[in-house]
């Protein structure tokens, strides 16, 4: 009934436009014809001072690996019946009870489980990379293969004494069962740690995460997805991120064509310098804090983003990632993001981060209080239990 109340109402908005042009034209034969109104293209759509406008919420609305699965080595993109058996297949991981035997450990930390996730469709490329043509991470450099097998090397020393790695799980992958605690559990990690691991001694021994910490750029997003909100001055352009579960930042591009901060300065998020090739907005972004990781790339990470409106409704992201410590050459990731609805998303409320704000005070105090029962004899020791899993759903996505 509505559908056909508006279209009488536009109809009959028509024909009276068309009776008062023809009057117009009537009275006055000078008249222009009227205009016709052209919906609005990327190169139209600028800012009040001119420059592109990328302003507004985007997101990544499909899901799409980093790297390209060895089972796709040939293949750029999916095809239709691939993506529906993929999307099939996780929707069933979601749904089953992956619970260990009941009263177990593993059953224990499993109660974290699935219910708690979600994941998007998924995309049409088969890798984020699109170059090399492989879709697939360079190899890395010796230096960087000797600090990841050394960082990998004490996680599993931490696990070698649990049930996890009694009963083979995925996460004590290269390691081996022993019933005696590692004698490394009082070492320091290789390097500043940014991952989880089975220990408590301190903050630092916790994932970024779980600290509240973001992993910081170059963000792609994530199974339960991601956001980015533009905002566009004369002179400066600021990036709101709302990603993972409450570990929401922001960044500022510095516009004035001033060269980076002295090496000696070092930042959560780079440093970003930003300029305009055309259309497309070009982010050189240096000055990374050792704390940070990408992939195993820490302050020597070199980010060349390049944002360009492609269209009213999509933005294309482009980002060259090189660290020559790290890996044998640079590499490039594509992203597609759609504008999300301003009005839809006017109110947007701050999120809030309980990991590190109440849930890290909670896992320290507790795993002291299993230190003292267990040096009164009552508990098992604290070094068999892992504290690290219950992030099978990952683990078992089809698309990895």
């Amino acid at each position: 009934m509505r559908g056909m109340f508006s279209s009488s109402i536009i109809t009959v908005a028509i024909a009276a436009a068309a009776v008062i042009s023809g009057a117009i034209a009537q009275t006055s034969p000078q008249a222009p014809a009227p205009s016709v109104a052209v919906p609005p293209t990327a190169s139209t759509l600028t800012t009040p001072w001119g420059e592109p406008d990328l302003q507004g919420i985007w997101t990544d609305e499909s899901d799409t690996p980093l790297q390209r699965p060895a089972k796709y080595a040939a293949q750029e993109f999916f095809t239709a019946a691939q993506r529906a058996e993929l999307d099939e297949a996780r929707a069933a991981v979601l749904g089953q009870d992956r619970r260990a035997e009941r009263g177990t450990e593993n059953d224990v930390a499993s109660g974290y489980n699935s219910a708690f996730w979600s994941w998007k469709r998924i995309g049409a490329r088969t890798s984020l990379i699109v170059d090399p043509p492989n879709g697939r991470i360079p190899p890395l450099t010796p230096g960087a293969q000797k600090i990841a097998a050394a960082e990998r090397e004490f996680r599993l020393a931490m696990l070698q004494a649990t049930e996890t790695c009694k009963v083979k799980s995925p996460t004590c992958s290269g390691g081996q069962y022993d019933p005696t605690p590692s004698p490394r559990r009082s070492d320091p990690p290789p390097r500043y740690n940014t991952a989880r691991m089975n220990r408590n001694d301190g903050p630092e021994d916790s994932s970024l995460a779980e600290r509240c910490l973001t992993g910081g750029l170059p963000e792609f997003g994530g199974p339960t997805g991601s956001f980015r909100r533009i905002v566009q001055t004369p002179g400066g352009i600021s990036i709101f991120y709302d990603v993972g579960q409450g570990q929401g930042w922001q960044r500022n591009i510095v516009m004035n064509a001033s060269p980076h901060l002295p090496a000696n300065i070092r930042q959560w998020y780079g440093d970003s310098r930003g300029h305009w090739e055309g259309d497309t907005l070009v982010i050189d972004v240096t000055n990374f804090s050792p704390k940070t990781d990408f992939q195993g790339s820490r302050e020597n990470l070199h980010v060349v983003e390049r944002w360009t409106r492609t269209s009213p409704t999509t933005l294309e992201y482009m980002v060259t990632i090189e660290d020559p410590t790290v890996w044998t050459r640079p590499w490039t990731i594509k992203q597609e993001f759609t504008r999300q609805s301003d009005r839809e998303n006017r109110l947007y409320y701050e999120p809030r981060c309980v990991e590190g704000n109440y849930g890290l005070p909670g896992l320290l105090h507790g795993r002291r209080m299993e230190e003292f029962a267990f040096a009164e004899g009552r508990g098992p020791d604290p070094a068999t239990r892992d504290n690290t899993h219950g992030s099978f759903v990952l683990e078992e996505d089809p698309l990895r």
